[in-house]
């Protein structure tokens, strides 16, 4: 079975896909982590995030591996490197959609997405899952939830928090530039050329901003059937 979640930034792809992973012994595919090491890659090595021969070059030449840490989380390793921390951060976040945009960039991660997936069951995450990658999946998604929503899980979520609970504290002001970036993104994610953010025709659009994690989670089951 493939099941395919799209959505934008922060609705909470991530961590309702790993739920669904852990309770219905699926394979999580995190293409987000993709991009964001692609991302890393490139500013870690000065390439210029513009300069899209010389991204598709470097995108054509890491290595991306997913892991299993002994808390049973994923790990994100870049050649070799444990990076699930390093892709998380905000210089990740404001620079991720100009790397995502690039039409060789996208084409390389779609191909080895496409690779894992082939490997069993899965379900997999992101942006262009159900319309691009994985076209024909069994169970597609688009969770998304209201911007304002979606930058306090996110602030939670960078201070360690739990994003399951809606009372969690947060800085106003980390949580303010998290909504700015947001937005931003998400004009980017929508209007870009090259697979565009949107939900496929045939996808379970779900808004999740007044739904419990729990909720979320077996709403997305309730579709596997």
């Amino acid at each position: 079975m493939i099941v395919a979640i799209d959505g934008p930034a922060g609705s909470g792809k991530s961590s309702v896909s790993k739920e669904v992973a852990r309770r219905r012994g699926l394979t999580f595919l995190d293409t987000g982590a993709m991009y964001r090491c692609v991302t890393l890659a490139c500013l870690d090595r000065g390439v210029n995030l513009r300069d899209e021969d010389a991204v598709a070059r470097l995108a054509h030449g890491i290595a991306i591996t997913f892991g299993m840490a002994a808390d049973g989380s994923q790990t994100v390793r870049l050649d070799g490197a444990d990076v699930t921390e390093d892709i998380r951060t905000a210089r990740i976040d404001q620079s991720v959609s100009i790397v995502a945009a690039q039409p060789r960039v996208r084409e390389r991660m779609v191909a080895l997405q496409r690779e894992m997936g082939a490997q069993g069951d899965v379900i997999a995450e992101g942006r262009d899952v159900g319309t691009v990658v994985f076209p024909h999946a069994d169970v597609k998604v688009f969770l998304t939830a209201d911007a304002e929503a979606r930058a306090h899980r996110r602030a939670v979520q960078r201070e360690g928090g739990d994003t399951a609970k809606a009372d969690a504290s947060v800085s106003v002001a980390e949580e303010r530039q998290i909504l700015d970036d947001l937005r931003r993104r998400d004009e980017l994610d929508v209007t870009r050329t090259e697979s565009p953010l949107k939900a496929a025709a045939d996808a379970h659009v779900l808004d999740s901003s007044g739904l419990s994690f729990d909720e979320v989670v077996e709403t997305v089951i309730g579709y596997m059937g």
